[in-house]
């Protein structure tokens, strides 16, 4: 049998941070359950495939039911809390290397905000007029009669 791509020890991370479902006051189709949702979104990312070509087989519904809870998933921060509960996991178990670790400042808001910086005085001369910029332009000549 093969691995599923979903194991158990990630869903037992992943499921107690996903939104509870919302309600049906008019009822409808069933909601396709979320771990078969989570392992079309996997599917997915691993392999590359558009979303409308994810396999039924793999009983995550549509790709459109992935693609949608994974959108919703990202509004309601899921991703953000599986990345930090990820994290807390593995340095538990002395799992993580943070000498390898870097942080992009694009990621980190500025405390208490940041200022512009000033402009950047220039110091070089002057640049030259583009010599190729009258060459460019075809002459128009007309023949006269």
């Amino acid at each position: 049998m093969a691995t599923p791509l979903v194991s158990d020890d990630l869903w037992a991370v992943v499921a107690p941070l996903l939104p509870p479902e919302p309600p049906k006051p008019k009822g409808g189709r069933p909601r396709v359950p979320d771990r078969a949702a989570l392992t079309g979104i996997v599917f997915v990312l691993e392999s590359g495939i558009p979303w409308e070509m994810l396999p039924q087989e793999l009983g995550g519904g549509s790709g459109m039911t992935c693609w949608r809870r994974l959108r919703d998933w990202q509004a309601a921060g899921v991703w953000d809390r599986v990345h930090r509960g990820l994290l807390d996991r593995l340095g538990g178990a002395g799992r993580l290397d943070w000498s390898r670790a870097s942080l992009d400042a694009a990621s980190v808001p500025a405390k208490r905000g940041a200022h512009a910086p000033a402009p950047a005085r220039r110091t070089g001369g002057n640049r030259a007029r583009s010599a190729t910029l009258w060459s460019t332009a075809p002459a128009s000549r007309s023949p006269r009669s």
